[in-house]
């Protein structure tokens, strides 16, 4: 059986995983590609630490240029992560005419386009199933499965850390330092977990999905992000008082010739299919023009499912090459991608109905200064919890809102925060599928 050499830069989770994969079911790859994969080089800068995994000591280097320079070589595999460095292996690997397998998604969404046009540019692919969902094969999913269609809709729980958190504070009411604590200590969070509690994570995988969609890049800075640092306990119990569920969301709907794409926590109803995405699991809701809702779900990171992804990307590769094609397919799935950027739906053109909680002091007329406040930017009231017991020394007001314009929903909290009667900033969560 012939033979296809890989060399792999990065042997950290993800690199022992991929190589997990390829080591532990070569034969079934094989069978199914018709093509022996062999891993030639592993390149990392701690090549003593034991992954847990059976490599021959020989193919491990320091040197990431063993793995770029070898001829041998014809798929070379990004695991390393971060930017810069990263950026510039991929870069000199497809000029020299190799393929790329990569996860880096904070990569591919900031500088993806420079990336995609230099690998166009030299007939070789640039894959990247692993950067989005991690085990899930969305990334496919859009190039081929769901290619005929234009998509309207993407709304996912693409963050297994935020995920998990969020499961924790509901299933066992503790509060989010707590949780984040636990999360770190378990292996499920970095320390700290910044770009995974704060939204920049699922923003980045939220423009690999517009990018997919549309053929277009979209500015990663114009991405809305908030993050669940605020969110406490009473939150998500109130929100369940009102019938749903409190999900980190990444969502995006095409509206002509602009995109909404925001990343925020969001009240989603319990019967709503992601309601019941938990623990660190992720799940991707899209819907396209003919084929309607399409629900992908499954583990959103880990070294085997990564892995898995990973070696998914080598064997589509392979069989490419297998079949004598003399360009590999588009990498964006695109032959004809557009080149100009997606104008992003400024975020205060919102339309959304909104969750309120005040911490308010327990006098006379607070409730209805508030509401007048409301009142004033078009805000209507749909329902209203007040607690009548102090907790802190404030009584919690909380409210759930008619659907109301999102410039105005922020113009009216940065009003109310100013009152004298209130004691804190107030929380607000968007409501995705509101009951009317």
């Amino acid at each position: 059986m012939p033979q296809l050499q890989v060399g792999i830069i990065g042997f950290g989770t993800v690199g022992a995983g991929a190589c997990e994969v390829l080591l532990e079911n070569r034969d079934v790859i094989a069978d199914r590609v018709g093509v022996e994969i062999v891993i030639r080089r592993i390149a990392d800068l701690d090549i003593e630490r034991d992954r847990g995994v059976a490599i021959d000591r020989s193919l491990l280097t320091r040197d990431a240029m063993e793995v770029i320079e070898d001829p041998d070589i014809r798929i070379v595999v990004e695991l390393m992560g971060g930017l810069k460095q990263a950026k510039e292996f991929i870069r000199m690997a497809l000029e020299r005419g190799k393929h790329v397998v990569t996860a880096n998604k904070a990569l591919l969404a900031e500088t993806g386009n420079e990336l995609f046009d230099l690998a166009e540019k030299n007939g070789v692919g640039l894959a990247f199933e692993a950067s989005v969902g991690g085990g899930i094969p969305i990334i496919r999913a859009l190039r081929s499965g769901l290619a005929a269609n234009r998509i309207q809709t993407i709304m996912g729980i693409l963050n297994g850390t935020s995920n998990y958190i969020l499961t924790r504070m509901a299933r066992e009411a503790l509060p989010y330092e707590q949780v984040v604590e636990d999360a770190v200590r378990e292996g499920y969070a970095e320390d700290p977990p910044t770009l995974d509690v704060d939204g920049t994570d699922a923003a980045h995988k939220l423009a690999i999905l517009i990018m997919l969609s549309r053929g277009e890049a979209v500015p990663f800075d114009g991405i809305y992000r908030e993050g669940i640092m605020r969110l406490t306990p009473d939150d998500i119990r109130f929100a369940g008082e009102f019938g749903y569920s409190v999900k980190l969301l990444a969502i995006a709907r095409h509206h002509g010739d602009r995109v909404e794409a925001r990343v925020h926590p969001a009240m989603i109803p319990k019967g709503h299919i992601l309601a019941n995405v938990n623990d660190v699991y992720n799940a991707i809701y899209i819907e396209g023009d003919f084929v309607g809702p399409n629900l992908y779900y499954g583990l959103g990171a880990g070294r085997r499912a990564t892995g898995s992804a990973v070696v998914s990307d080598i064997m589509d590769l392979a069989r490419q090459l297998r079949s004598g094609q003399g360009r590999v397919l588009p990498s964006r799935g695109y032959a004809r991608p557009v080149r100009s950027h997606i104008a992003i739906q400024p975020m205060d053109e919102l339309v959304s109905a909104y969750y309120f909680r005040f911490s308010a002091l327990d006098k006379p007329g607070v409730l209805s200064r508030i509401a007048g406040i409301l009142g004033d930017h078009e805000i209507s009231i749909s329902s209203v919890i007040q607690m009548g017991r102090e907790v802190n020394g404030s009584v919690p007001i909380v409210m759930l809102t008619h659907e109301a314009r999102e410039r105005s929903a922020q113009q009216a909290i940065g009003l109310i925060d100013r009152l004298d009667v209130l004691t804190d900033r107030t929380v607000m969560i968007r409501v995705e599928g509101a009951h009317r």
